[in-house]
């Protein structure tokens, strides 16, 4: 990877091909996430039952929760090292890069442990019950020990993307996905370990390329390479992440306790309600898959193009990822609507509640598509510019400020049943858009991060 091109093309380059350039990676990327999840709806639903797919929905908003503690340091460190790239600190880029590193390792090893033993708690504290409370222990506490895989993986891809390197992490969870789609079957059907397969498929393959991914991290390269010496806590390096990172880790883990709460009421109309929910996400996601791409994408060009002082090209980014995020869901949203039922039916075919449920969900919220493209270019725009606290203004406010209670006023106040919940998703995805248009009006975002309050030398 030749950085200092990939620098020139961010600064200088065509604004649409440096958006489109960072963001395939990451779209693919994404694509490739979300085929850990459909892999596992999939042989989930089609050789285990609906039980199980319930299982696995109650219990993934902990698992996000889990992982979202650590998000927040990735975004400060993006931030952060696309600044400092931007205006041509190396030095002090490689800093945070290490202290990234040691932060996040202990962290998620503490984290791990925690889950592992307060699993059967937790899911109990959610609402489940019989089968569903069994399975979903059993997937939750093997899913804890893959904590540390996931949080290398995060450090890795933040140290590359705040550098303008979107592929490599790319490739590696190719690789990731493909033995995780092998696995499965393996798992699930030929060993017979049930839900349990699910959970050891996804952590053997996540964690073998994690460590290769971190080994080279540690290898010499023209770009950020650490040692031993990196690995030393800075107080002052660390604060600083800390203090960037906080805010959208507590947006984060306030979306992860909103989606708990999502659950605990969805799961209220029954397990059939719950795995609709559940396949009706995944389906979701993998639509989302290209805007999810462009936000990345933006936080790097963002924050690269504030640390070389150039604001006027930090905002024309902004506007040329609203356009490509609008053309993207409008095609999505259309196709969503019209493919819903064959989508559906990949995953659900004999168990007509739950497919029709499913595919009233898809269709209702493919009326908001652009306006979830809407919200990730805002989100991405804030944290690449180093102001969390505003993105997690966008995530507290879409799921506390908005969908919850509009959840609980159609639920106590209308007829519409489980469908409420879909309304509700639909209505708070164009308010919080309105929040985002204001606080990019107000353009305190624009103002880089980097030697301020606290000076990295």
């Amino acid at each position: 990877m030749d950085y200092s091109n990939k620098r020139q093309l961010i600064l200088n380059g065509s604004m649409n091909k440096v958006i489109l350039t960072l963001a395939t990676p990451i779209m693919f990327n994404n694509f490739i996430q979300t085929l850990y999840t459909l892999a596992d709806t999939y042989w989930v639903s089609n050789k285990l039952g609906t039980t199980e797919v319930a299982a696995i929905t109650l219990v993934f908003p902990i698992i996000f929760l889990t992982l979202s503690l650590g998000m927040g340091v990735n975004v400060a460190g993006t931030a952060l090292i696309s600044q400092y790239i931007g205006s041509e600190e190396k030095k002090n880029a490689k800093r945070v890069a290490g202290q990234m590193f040691c932060f996040s390792l202990l962290l998620s090893i503490v984290l791990s442990i925690i889950g592992f033993f307060a699993t059967p708690l937790i899911v109990k504290a959610m609402g489940g019950k019989g089968d569903v409370l069994k399975y979903a222990t059993q997937y939750l506490q093997i899913m804890f020990f893959e904590v540390p895989a996931i949080f290398m993986i995060f450090v890795y891809s933040a140290i590359k993307q705040g550098q303008g390197d979107t592929l490599t992490p790319m490739i590696y969870n190719v690789c990731g996905v493909v033995l995780n789609i092998i696995l499965d079957p393996i798992f699930i059907v030929t060993l017979g370990l049930g839900i349990r397969g699910v959970a050891f498929a996804t952590i053997f393959s996540r964690t073998i390329f994690a460590v290769y991914a971190i080994y080279t991290l540690f290898t010499p390269n023209d770009g950020i390479s650490l040692n031993i010496k990196d690995l030393k806590i800075e107080k002052d390096v660390l604060s600083r992440i800390i203090k960037i990172g906080l805010p959208a880790s507590l947006g984060q883990s306030a979306s992860a306790f909103g989606f708990i709460f999502l659950n605990a009421f969805v799961i209220s109309y029954g397990s059939d309600t719950l795995a609709a929910f559940g396949i009706g996400n995944r389906i979701n996601s993998l639509v989302l898959m290209p805007v999810m791409g462009i936000g990345s994408a933006l936080a790097t060009i963002i924050g690269q193009n504030l640390g070389a002082n150039q604001k006027e090209r930090a905002n024309l980014a902004f506007k040329s990822a609203m356009k490509l995020s609008t053309l993207f869901m409008a095609v999505g949203a259309v196709i969503l609507f019209m493919l819903s039922k064959t989508v559906v039916a990949i995953f659900i075919k004999d168990d007509p509640v739950v497919f029709q449920q499913s595919t009233e969900y898809l269709r209702l919220i493919s009326a908001s598509l652009p306006l979830m493209g809407f919200f990730q270019v805002f989100v991405g725009t804030f944290q690449g510019s180093g102001h969390t606290l505003y993105a997690m203004i966008m995530d507290m406010g879409r799921l506390w400020g908005l969908r919850i209670p509009l959840i609980i006023v159609f639920g106590k106040l209308t007829t519409l049943g489980s469908s409420g919940v879909w309304y509700a998703m639909v209505l708070s995805n164009a308010l919080i858009c309105v929040v985002g248009v204001v606080i990019y009006l107000v353009g305190n975002w624009q103002e880089k991060v980097i030697h301020k309050n606290v000076v990295v030398n």
